[in-house]
């Protein structure tokens, strides 16, 4: 597979911005000298662009005839090393991928007939019975891998598969031929052991560990009592990390929990409630016994070595050799290297983020991807910052999902 094309820009005028990527995406292709037509492609726009997306996906097609689109709207947006955010923006990214080894698919256009192996998915939030959907999905690829997120908005959120879209759920999904890498950045700490649901009503949790579920949060955020100026503070910086048994890794969650991290397996949710009738706590999901559950916090640092962790899994898997290694390890020592050559292994990234994570979260505009860049090179990259974050056939929240496409495609 060859490197994809890029481009990105920032203007009042949507039409302008569209122009100036679509000037880099051709002198990409000049300086490059790409043989290959490109036939998808990826637009994602801030939703200050919102209101003009019908005319601005019309301009991409009669710019790319060849080309069928997905995509959509965020908050903020993402580019190799840069994000735009509370600004009008767009990032595209152009692939030369065969049409018989990819299927833009979505509510007018079902994913029939077609040996999908992964997909990347892009729903609109107020969807219902979204994580069904997604589950199902997932269930009709044949490794069961889902890797995208929900569109974000101020207003009305959109996605694009081919058309402008708003509701349900769209994407592309790929054969067994377009080989790629994903993996999850969790950017959320523990501050207690694991626990495991034993009783539990709905969203309510009321026991855990075989005791009262409010006693255990109490216990664990280190606080005596329901004293409102002592408990309040501290719940409203807490989370709730919950998995499934079936979804446990090799190495286990109880054990990621005790290094202090989380894995791709955790889902965090936000704790909505106290229940003191009950002595439960409500958290944002459905809760079932078996359940393990433990409760967290945003932490930058946490979220930082993740990011890098993750970085450096792809690129050793894509390039392995021990660059992967001394960029991770310069990148944690904080000393400001080159940015490295791209992985020759990477033809381009996807990189979906929470829209509370970004430059806010990480201390510095654009920091979080400047980040990805440090760590695998300026490889062709486009993202948004999402309403909730989708890798397998779970929906995430403050997470990212990076997914690099390898260039050993034939």
């Amino acid at each position: 597979m060859q490197r994809f094309l890029q481009g990105h820009a920032t203007h009042p005028d949507w039409r302008v911005a569209l122009a100036l990527a679509a000037a880099q995406i051709e002198a990409q292709r000049r300086a490059g000298g790409a043989d290959a037509e490109p036939t998808l492609g990826w637009l994602y726009l801030t939703d200050r662009y919102e209101d003009h997306l019908e005319p601005l996906l019309a301009d991409a097609r009669e710019r790319w005839p060849a080309v069928e689109w997905i995509g959509a709207t965020g908050v903020g947006i993402a580019a190799s090393g840069v994000e735009y955010f509370d600004e009008p923006g767009l990032t595209l990214l152009l692939a030369a991928v065969p049409r018989d080894r990819f299927r833009v698919f979505s509510g007018t256009a079902p994913l029939r007939g077609f040996a999908a192996a992964t997909a990347q998915v892009h729903a609109d939030p107020g969807t219902p019975e979204l994580a069904e959907l997604i589950q199902d999905l997932s269930g009709r690829t044949s490794t069961g891998y889902l890797f995208g997120g929900l569109a974000s908005s101020r207003g009305r959120a959109s996605h694009i598969a081919r058309d402008v879209l708003h509701g349900g759920l769209s994407g592309v999904a790929f054969d067994d031929r377009v080989e790629l890498v994903s993996r999850v950045t969790q950017g959320c700490q523990p501050v207690g052991p694991l626990r495991e649901v034993t009783e539990a009503d709905g969203n309510v949790i009321t026991r855990l560990d075989g005791e009262p579920a409010l006693l255990c949060l109490l216990r664990d955020l280190q606080v005596d009592g329901l004293d409102a100026q002592a408990v309040l503070p501290k719940l409203r910086q807490t989370l709730v990390g919950l998995s499934d048994p079936n979804d446990l890794l090799s190495d286990g969650f109880a054990s990621i929990a005790r290094r202090g991290a989380f894995g791709s397996e955790t889902r965090v949710r936000h704790l909505i409630g106290l229940d003191t009738a009950r002595r439960g706590i409500a958290i944002g999901d459905v809760a079932e016994p078996g359940m393990r559950l433990a409760f967290c916090s945003r932490n930058v640092q946490a979220a930082r070595r993740d990011l890098m962790r993750i970085c450096a899994e792809i690129r050793e898997e894509t390039e392995p050799d021990t660059l992967a290694l001394a960029t991770a390890e310069a990148l944690k020592s904080g000393a400001s290297a080159d940015v490295p050559p791209p992985a020759s292994g990477i033809a381009g990234a996807i990189y979906v983020s929470c829209a509370g994570r970004g430059g806010p979260h990480f201390g510095a505009p654009s920091a979080e991807l400047q980040i990805v860049r440090q760590a695998l090179g300026d490889v062709p990259l486009a993202g948004f910052f999402a309403a909730g974050e989708i890798a397998r056939h779970h929906v995430y929240g403050y997470t990212g999902v990076l997914t690099v496409f390898r260039t050993g495609s034939p």
